[in-house]
């Protein structure tokens, strides 16, 4: 009994240091105090440590040249060594230096944005800006790229989701990681405004830690940043502020922050033309960095920033004229406004437009007149104009028809309207490009005045007339 009693006892303590030496291995990735701890324990396999980099966002970070003790790569990614206690090694990256937005240049000229669109479930809503509010940083962009969500606690839970717009809300997708300090799931988005919960164990939660809050829903809302305003010197000033058209100029609302040799303030800020100025102590000034700047109503000069992608617009020939001038829904039809640069052939200008549908025309002498080498056209108010997409994301193509003398397209993105989208022959189909928000669309081809839906496409559903539509889905 006493060699058996003995065996036991031994046995239990080999176990128990086996338990131990395990329980001291322990490389994890950790967020709190608004900063992210990534621990690694010398020991581990190259396996782990590469799943461990990967967690962190770190791209090109070799894990059998880090458990040989070269941090190069940990060191050039913001990583700061904090500790090393034996096999233990602890670097820290504060969480707001995680995001890397670039700065964008201002550019020339460019349009008015609808401030009343509210966008869709999967598509950032369009509004003019946005500024994150966190009592604790849970959401950041990853050096990769991705943006990571981080859900505290709730440790003896079995699952935890990340459910937003950004997935049309799913309760599938959106499977978070757990780690020591709670969950973690990375999301590839694009700069706009998002809503989210978690869902955790079947309940719905929002982000306790995120001061934002949607008044419809109580969704937590998260910004994806894609500017930073930036004024240099001023290293005396008290108090900055940024204000401009994009916040009804706003004198209380954006306070800059001082950071090295300067000010700054980053922000999400939707494409178009921004009109702003930076009040310095009280007293109001244009952006020195910024050669653009225009006279506002107020009789003071504003800075001004566009944002957007680039268009020419050319118009070959009448060489004679006095002026050319171009007009459209990209600068709500505004005559006057942006003139063209007579060339050796013609007339240009490069202008910079959000993307989107657009109607246009050019102005010769003060005559209105459709773009003679675009065959696309639309109508506006019961007025053909040329058309144009900006960044189109989907071709519509109708094959045969070779005889048909118009084609057109309308859809629930242009209200169905009647004209809808002018499509240009090819000598093989009917093709169009249009920009389109994700989600679902309906849509029907208008040949010869005839509607019909799409037959190069399987999926429709019905309507109203039982005469269907087609049915698009875009990511």
């Amino acid at each position: 009994m006493k060699r058996r009693a003995y065996i036991v006892i031994v046995f239990f303590a080999m176990v128990c240091m086996a338990l131990s030496a395990s329980a001291q291995k322990r490389s994890n990735l950790v967020m709190g105090n608004d900063k992210l701890t990534l621990r690694i324990d010398m020991r581990s396999s190259k396996t782990e440590v590469d799943s461990l980099l990967k967690k962190a966002g770190l791209k090109g970070a070799n894990a059998a040249a880090i458990l040989k003790g070269d941090f190069t790569a940990l060191q050039k990614d913001g990583w700061t060594m904090a500790a090393k206690r034996g096999n233990i090694v602890e670097f820290d990256r504060p969480l707001e230096n995680l995001n890397k937005n670039p700065q964008t240049q201002p550019y020339l000229i460019t349009t008015k944005i609808d401030k009343d669109d509210d966008g869709s479930p999967g598509y950032p809503a369009d509004v003019t800006y946005g500024i994150n509010n966190f009592a604790k940083v849970t959401v950041h962009e990853l050096p990769s790229g991705l943006t990571r969500f981080f859900l505290p606690g709730y440790l003896q839970n079995r699952r935890a989701l990340l459910s937003g717009n950004f997935n049309n809300w799913s309760t599938l997708k959106g499977i978070m990681a757990k780690t020591d300090s709670g969950w973690i799931a990375d999301v590839k988005l694009k700069p706009g405004k998002y809503e989210y919960k978690f869902i955790v164990d079947g309940h719905w939660i929002n982000d306790r830690y995120n001061n934002l809050v949607a008044d419809h829903d109580n969704n937590s809302i998260y910004f994806r940043y894609n500017y930073t305003f930036r004024l240099n010197g001023y290293a005396n000033a008290h108090k900055i502020i940024l204000a401009g058209s994009f916040n009804s100029w706003d004198a209380n609302s954006i306070i800059m922050e001082k950071n090295g040799g300067g000010w700054q303030k980053q922000l999400y800020l939707h494409d178009g033309t921004q009109a702003y100025r930076f009040l310095v102590d009280g007293k109001w000034i244009t952006d020195p960095a910024n050669p653009n700047k225009m006279q506002g109503e107020d009789g003071l000069t504003n800075s001004i920033l566009n944002l957007g992608e680039t268009v020419v617009f050319k118009l070959d020939g009448y060489t004679d004229a006095k002026k050319v001038q171009v007009a459209g829904s990209f600068n709500n039809w505004e005559h006057g406004k942006i003139p063209l640069v007579k060339t050796k052939t013609g007339w240009a200008v490069s202008l910079i437009i959000p993307p989107g549908n657009y109607g246009y025309k050019f102005i010769v002498d003060d005559n209105w007149m459709t773009d003679p080498k675009n065959p696309r056209n639309m109508v506006e108010g019961g007025v053909v104009n040329s058309y144009i997409s900006v960044k189109p994301n989907y071709t519509f193509k109708l094959s045969g028809f070779n005889n048909a003398k118009s084609v057109h397209l309308a859809g629930s993105f242009n209200n169905f309207d009647e004209f809808g989208y002018t499509l240009a022959f090819d000598g093989k189909e009917w093709t169009v490009n249009v920009n389109l928000k994700p989600g679902k669309q309906l849509y029907k081809f208008i040949v010869d005045g005839k509607w019909m839906i799409d037959p190069g496409n399987k999926l429709y559903e019905n309507n109203q007339y039982n005469s269907g539509n087609s049915v698009l889905w875009i990511e």
